[in-house]
């Protein structure tokens, strides 16, 4: 043992720090050779190989707000700001002889925050009947906390994400005297003028759209795993959480706040639209009826003996979603929009369509056994994503004849009505992306 020690030569600390990092290199070395290997391997064997993650966006984000260089020299944007207050400056002694020659301004941005409290002192009188009148307060005011800061909170609490802890110091600091309790309560009470407003908007947009897209994904609310729904367009957005994601849940939202079951002839038409037999729906006769709440409607479908039928289709869920239908179509709402979805089975009603992602799927999907059902299917495919780049460059840039083209869409592009009668093609312009160009 002490011969074979001896043998081994001494190394200096230089020497060792550069035969280690020779190590190190070797070994990453290796381990990137073996990744690949990993992956070709699984690739010879039809599995999918390791996914390549993009990185983060804030990293961009970050970068971009980096100087990369020298820059022009950026022009003074504070003459547009409105001026609140104005300060003139004397100077504490000036010479004999001097002359005043106008003034230099100098612009100083600040913001001002501090408690204000104000106190409203209602006059009080006495009838002669003996009854005691106390002047009402001014319009928004509700409570001991002034509609500024119950602004404050709420942009600070669902805005910036601060915590109510940190949002009760934050408040404590700046001289307001309130609780984390109150903050939950201005946060959670009294709030129904937002869902007032916030259906509202949902009716305005189903009334006037005439497309829809609709999706829903889980969400916790009040300690219960639940569903939150969207439902909107470019012109508005509705956000609802509900603890269903049937079809029944939708048209519920779909009512726009209404609690009424309608049997008209929407309903009676979503019926047979959805297979109920002819014998079951002549039990709601044809006169137009009306019901508050779902208890009353449910009550209606056991008196016409339809809670005991045990057949399929269920016949009182197709009632209770025609009569919510019904109701929806008594409202104005939905004339022949689309409803645009993943294709989901609870948003598959009235007039219906998948998004080009999932339309396009459906035939990705598609099983194929020889070198023809292929081709076929790409083919398809490809005029799918022709018509969705020719649809956005007319949205960019809508002209009539990019209209006409589009009517005429055939499978292997868009042709011009000479070419589709077999005319010679003409020559077109086509920008980078494919789309002819105007």
């Amino acid at each position: 043992m002490t011969e074979s020690t001896r043998e081994i030569p001494e190394l200096g600390l230089e020497e060792l720090k550069a035969s280690l990092m020779q190590a190190l290199e070797e070994v990453a070395r290796l381990k990137s050779e073996n990744d690949k290997l990993r992956e070709e391997i699984a690739r010879l064997k039809g599995l999918q190989g390791r996914p390549k993650l993009k990185p983060s966006g804030m990293e961009r984000a970050a970068d971009a707000g980096r100087s990369t260089g020298r820059k022009g020299r950026r022009g003074a944007k504070r003459m547009a700001l409105a001026i609140d207050e104005t300060r003139i400056l004397k100077p504490d002694s000036l010479p004999q002889g001097a002359r005043f020659k106008g003034y230099e301004d100098f612009i100083v941005q600040d913001i001002v925050i501090k408690p204000w409290t104000l106190r409203y002192r209602r006059e009080r009188w006495l009838l002669p009947s003996g009854e005691t009148v106390v002047t009402a307060l001014p319009k928004g005011v509700s409570s001991h906390f002034g509609p500024n800061l119950k602004r404050f909170i709420l942009s600070q609490y669902h805005q910036g994400q601060v915590t109510i802890p940190r949002l009760a110091c934050l408040l404590a600091g700046l001289g307001i005297e309130i609780s984390k309790r109150q903050i939950v309560r201005l946060l959670s009470s009294k709030q129904d003028a937002f869902l007032k407003e916030n259906i509202e908007v949902l009716r305005a947009g189903l009334a006037s759209a005439s497309w829809l897209t609709v999706d829903d994904t889980a969400a916790r609310h009040k300690a219960r795993n639940g569903f939150c729904a969207h439902i909107g367009n470019d012109r508005f957005a509705f956000f609802a959480t509900t603890f269903s994601k049937s079809r029944l849940n939708f048209l519920e939202l779909l009512r726009a706040g209404r609690d009424e079951y309608v049997i008209n002839e929407a309903t009676l038409a979503y019926m047979r639209e959805h297979k109920l037999p002819q014998a079951t729906i002549a039990r709601f006769g044809e006169n137009e009826q009306r019901f508050a709440g779902r208890d009353a409607f449910m009550a209606h479908l056991q008196r016409l003996g339809l809670t005991d039928l045990k057949v399929r289709p269920d016949p009182v869920q197709i009632a209770t979603e025609a009569a919510l239908w019904g109701s929806i179509a008594e409202q104005g709402l939905l004339k022949d929009a689309v409803i645009v979805s993943d294709g989901a089975g609870q948003f598959r009603i009235a007039e219906h369509a998948l998004c080009w992602v999932h339309a396009e799927r459906l035939i990705h999907k598609l099983d194929t056994f020889c070198k023809a059902q292929v081709q076929a299917k790409e083919r398809i495919r490809a005029r799918i994503w022709r018509l969705y780049k020719a649809l956005k460059a007319y949205r960019q840039a809508p002209a009539p004849r990019r209209a006409s083209e589009l009517r005429l869409f055939r499978g292997d592009g868009l042709r011009h009505p000479r070419q589709a009668a077999g005319a010679a093609p003409r020559t077109e312009r086509r920008t980078a992306d494919g789309a002819e160009a105007s």
